[in-house]
């Protein structure tokens, strides 16, 4: 049997799928944010709709980053309360 951490490490084991109660939640606020980029959009000329373009992709961009920053941040202190458990 492997480890959690070997399962994890082989792909086995997504993060996101370990805090599933706020799926419900989180589905309705993407539903939200979905509904208001579209509104937004059939408002905007064509120019105004690559300038939002552009926008939402360094949002995205910056917010894929941050996540991965903030998982990171997670784990590491994870690890740090790990280590003091059983080495100290």
């Amino acid at each position: 049997m492997r480890s959690f951490i070997e399962e994890f490490y082989y792909g086995n084991i997504e993060a996101q799928e370990l805090s599933s109660e706020l799926g419900g939640t989180l589905k309705k606020k993407l539903n939200a944010l979905t509904k208001s980029e579209e509104e937004l959009t059939e408002k905007l000329s064509a120019e105004d709709k690559k300038l939002f373009d552009k926008y939402t992709n360094s949002c995205n961009e910056f917010l894929s980053m941050s996540t991965a920053d903030s998982f990171i941040s997670g784990f590491r202190l994870g690890a740090k309360f790990t280590h003091d458990v059983f080495l100290k």
